[in-house]
């Protein structure tokens, strides 16, 4: 990929056989759609070691309030092992640049990185289980540190494992917010009361914690986005920290 013309794909063969064979991970789909068959518009060889990847990257640029200034990205198994040959090291800084699949940006990455003032560093680490085509991102943004893992399971689909310090599942298809709180009753009523009185319906939600009445994290995925209203609500309520809009990507 690097220093060659990009190639463009309408269909990935890759993510047609893991979709259509179930050798995609995760948990299954009631339905699959034409995409979910046939795999995204992309820049690149691969969906999963270069469209999904991308997705990473964007899905933690989201997370850190935008382009962080630092950056070292960790590259596990199958990424570690192949990802130079498929871009998947220029796939995750242009994510963190805010470039998307299809972007033909994505082979002129490190050098836009470099002018728009993205420091990084690319290296291999050992996840131990966790999917081969994983990475972490350990990002600073305006002095704020945050680590991210997620994984590319096929088709350009992707699943975060990690943020911060909480063990998560999420695949970055719907509106994200992520809500830090405190571990006590009440907490998870009074956020999703506020998010009906938006009309907004929750699709998914899950709760992570580090131990029993310590922090834990919302992750909440909704059919719409939120208002600002509705964010600066939730933000306000007794017991949260913290929270971040994930658009979807």
């Amino acid at each position: 990929m690097p220093g060659g013309a990009p190639a463009r794909a309408t269909l990935s063969s890759e993510a047609a056989l893991d979709q259509h064979h179930g050798r995609a991970e995760g948990r299954g789909r009631v339905s699959e759609s034409l995409f979910d068959i046939l795999g995204p518009v992309m820049i690149g060889p691969s969906s999963s070691h270069t469209a999904g990847a991308v997705r990473l990257g964007l899905l933690t640029r989201a997370i850190a309030g935008g382009m962080p200034q630092r950056a070292k990205i960790l590259l596990h198994g199958s990424f570690a092992a192949t990802g130079t040959g498929h871009g998947t090291d220029l796939a995750l800084v242009a994510g963190l640049l805010g470039m998307h699949p299809d972007d033909p940006r994505i082979v002129d990455a490190f050098a836009i990185a470099d002018r728009e003032g993205l420091v990084f560093e690319i290296r291999q680490i050992d996840l131990g289980s966790l999917h081969p085509n994983s990475a972490r991102f350990e990002v600073e943004r305006d002095g704020d540190e945050l680590v991210v893992e997620g994984a590319s399971v096929g088709g350009a689909q992707v699943r975060l494992t990690r943020i911060g310090e909480f063990e998560v599942e999420a695949n970055g298809r719907l509106p994200l917010l992520l809500v830090e709180h405190a571990d006590r009753p009440g907490e998870i009523a009074r956020v999703s009361a506020l998010i009906a009185e938006d009309g907004a319906n929750i699709a998914e939600m899950r709760v992570s914690r580090t131990r029993r009445g310590a922090e834990a994290l919302m992750l909440i995925e909704t059919d719409t986005p939120l208002s600002d209203a509705a964010l600066s609500a939730i933000a306000q309520s007794p017991g949260v920290t913290r929270i971040r809009r994930v658009p979807a990507v």
